[in-house]
């Protein structure tokens, strides 16, 4: 493997990791929160519910790494 592969996979390793954590944490406040009332959406969720959305980002942000990645390995795999 290369030093840029091994530098991806660690990155991509410790994003996985903090995020396992994040909703670790996340879940546990979840469960000791008091009522099962939900709390009052924000304003400017309400306003931009899809930009907001963090599935909807995430799913933006990883077509358009595939999308370089692709027009990456196909530019320089055709000697341009």
């Amino acid at each position: 493997m290369s030093i840029y592969t091994t530098m991806l996979l660690l990155a991509g390793a410790g994003v996985l990791v903090a995020g396992l954590f994040y909703t670790w944490s996340f879940g546990k406040a979840q469960k000791r929160a008091q009522g099962n009332l939900d709390t009052q959406v924000p304003g400017a969720v309400q306003e931009h519910a899809y930009i907001r959305n963090p599935i909807f980002l995430t799913y933006i942000i990883v077509l358009s790494l595939v999308l370089l990645f692709i027009v990456y390995f196909a530019v320089t795999s055709a000697g341009y």
